[in-house]
């Protein structure tokens, strides 16, 4: 596996390419657990569970179902949580808009709470995070390969191409081993995201701000 700082490398690029605000911070908290969140199946050599069981490391957390799973639950948490938070009684007993930034009510509602689109964005968003943790994993050069279709198969996939090195556990981590891994990955996924980063902000420019006339 690469490691899980390496892990966050997705959330983190998808939040850069986007525009200004269009990921929260609290969606990007949640991308950023998606995609580290499958390797807690490591609990499973603690629990002596098989690394090749389905439900050992690689297995059943790195499939494409875990990663829909949590981002039907993101979708839920956005639409509800959002329906909850979007308004607060006043004074005078009825609700008005809250702003995310100052939590201050809004003189005028500029929605009427969570769309379908906000919704399925965030799911889009958890989904893809949570996606990549297998895919980055099975582009590694150790350990068994992941499960993407379980629990249709259980078998075991790897890319055709793997440069990333894969990481050790953590006893090992702080090691030669361990600095091999983190310029593997420094080299494999940080630089050419962070290049498709600025490729894609050079291709599509941040929209400019509007002006005040007033």
């Amino acid at each position: 596996m690469p490691s899980i700082i390496t892990h966050a490398a997705v959330p983190l690029a998808l939040w850069c390419a986007a525009d200004r605000g269009r990921i929260p911070p609290r969606l990007l908290g949640a991308g950023v657990i998606a995609a580290v969140l499958p390797d807690a199946d490591v609990l499973a050599f603690a629990l002596h569970i098989p690394y090749a069981d389905a439900f050992g490391h690689r297995g059943a957390s790195h499939s494409l179902l875990f990663a829909l799973v949590l981002a039907v639950l993101a979708a839920m948490l956005a639409f509800f949580g959002s329906r909850q938070s979007w308004s607060a009684p006043d004074s005078s007993g009825s609700r008005q808009p809250w702003s995310a930034v100052s939590c201050q009510p809004r003189l005028a509602p500029t929605k009427a709470g969570p769309t379908v689109t906000s919704t399925l964005q965030a799911a889009v968003f958890v989904f893809v995070c949570a996606a990549s943790h297998p895919l980055l994993d099975a582009l590694t050069s150790g350990g068994l390969g992941v499960a993407l279709a379980w629990p249709w198969s259980d078998h075991r996939f790897f890319a055709p191409w793997r440069p990333i090195r894969v990481s050790p556990f953590a006893p090992q981590f702080f090691s030669a081993r361990g600095l091999a891994t983190l310029l593997s990955e420094l080299r494999w996924v940080w630089l050419p995201l962070a290049g498709a980063v600025i490729a894609w902000k050079l291709i599509h420019p941040a929209p400019a701000a509007p002006r005040d006339l007033s």
